[in-house]
């Protein structure tokens, strides 16, 4: 009698169990797809503190543009859906733990954000304006196809400390400034910027991003060595060179410290778990490598606020590797910068180059 007992309990719960799944289903489309979808129909400023649009609908979105849209291609908007392509996320708040993981993945060291007259790092809002700029390429005016975009170039400026956005809650911005239709495709600028409780600039990033045409035949023309915008083949006598190792799991650090849940990222995370060399290293990391070697060598004024950095990506590092990072002094027109540059070991083919400079009030202004 008590073995037909548990047997009849044990079909009861599986029953439940069955009978339990559309349920969950439909609450899972709802809560997921059809909120989300809502709320981007209607709005282009959200909350944080509310509900945003969550990654599951993000990630179809993206599915659904990079099926009805061609790579290389400018698309048109239709006379219904004309308008500017930005999105803003307001009281956001500072999160310490995310900080650190970005500190300690980006080679700046656990305890960085602790260490007394340092600012946070360059780079980091941007890890935070990730899930806006997802939702802004997977737009319905957005006039790419999401997938396949390349970042060629990027510029970094702060009006002032990023320390700034721990003093109260911040505001993040992403949108469309231009399209370029260029010799291997379309570029696009997508400008990524913090405002602080003020009101007032803190940090922006513009990110100049290539959608490349398949069918064109790409430019295989050597192009020139870029620092300052012209050729410079020779190294100063200051040049300083570090050597990096750069592990294949650089790109499954990347997602879990820069918490970059993207669709591109996701599609592309077997490859990095299985080690494949396919899988290039994420530009931002690059980016932020640099900064960190440089800041470790020339001190915290070499990056402290109001700045301006511009940056070239070029040729993709494939993990694992083994890179140099060079940096030197160099005249520029107002001020001294300081170039730098991300290199193959010993082969001195580039991945990265750019240069730091330090702005005056007429360039804020």
């Amino acid at each position: 009698m008590l073995l037909m007992y548990y047997l009849k309990m044990e079909n009861i719960m599986t029953i439940v169990f069955i009978a339990g799944l559309p349920a969950c289903a439909i609450y899972f489309l709802y809560a997921n797809m059809y909120c989300s979808y809502k709320l981007l129909k209607a709005n282009v400023v959200f909350d944080s503190r509310q509900r945003i649009p969550s990654l599951a609908y993000i990630f179809l979105r993206y599915v659904f543009r990079a099926l009805i849209k061609r790579q290389g291609h400018l698309y048109f908007c239709d006379s219904d859906v004309k308008g500017e392509v930005a999105f803003t996320i307001f009281n956001c708040r500072f999160n310490k733990n995310l900080l650190k993981r970005f500190c300690s993945a980006a080679g700046y060291g656990w305890d960085y954000p602790d260490i007394e007259f340092r600012d946070i790092p360059l780079c980091y809002p941007e890890t935070l304006c990730l899930r806006m700029l997802d939702i802004l390429i997977s737009a319905e005016k957005f006039r790419l196809s999401p997938v396949g975009l390349v970042r060629v170039r990027q510029s970094l400026r702060t009006w002032q400390p990023i320390d700034e956005l721990k003093k109260g809650p911040f505001k993040l911005q992403a949108r469309v400034l231009e399209y370029r239709v260029v010799e291997d495709g379309v570029e696009v600028d997508i400008s990524l910027t913090a405002i602080s409780r003020t009101d007032q600039p803190v940090w922006e990033s513009v990110l100049t991003m290539l959608s490349q045409d398949r069918g064109r035949t790409p430019n295989t023309q050597p192009k020139p060595e870029w620092y300052d915008g012209h050729m410079d083949t020779s190294e100063p006598d200051d040049m300083k060179a570090v050597d990096i190792n750069v592990p294949w799991t650089t790109g499954l650090k990347f997602v879990w410290a820069f918490s970059d849940y993207s669709p591109h990222c996701l599609l592309t995370l077997p490859a990095k778990l299985l080690g494949y060399r396919c899988t290039p290293t994420p530009s931002l990391w690059m980016l932020s490598k640099c900064l960190a070697e440089i800041e470790k060598h020339k001190g915290v004024d070499a990056i402290r606020a109001p700045i301006s950095v511009t940056t070239q990506f070029k040729e993709p590092l494939l993990v694992p590797g083994k890179v140099t990072i060079k940096f030197c002094e160099s005249a520029g027109v107002q001020s001294k910068c300081v170039r730098f540059q991300m290199e193959q070991y010993e082969r001195k083919i580039p991945h990265i180059t750019g240069q730091i400079c330090r702005t005056t009030v007429e360039d804020v202004n």
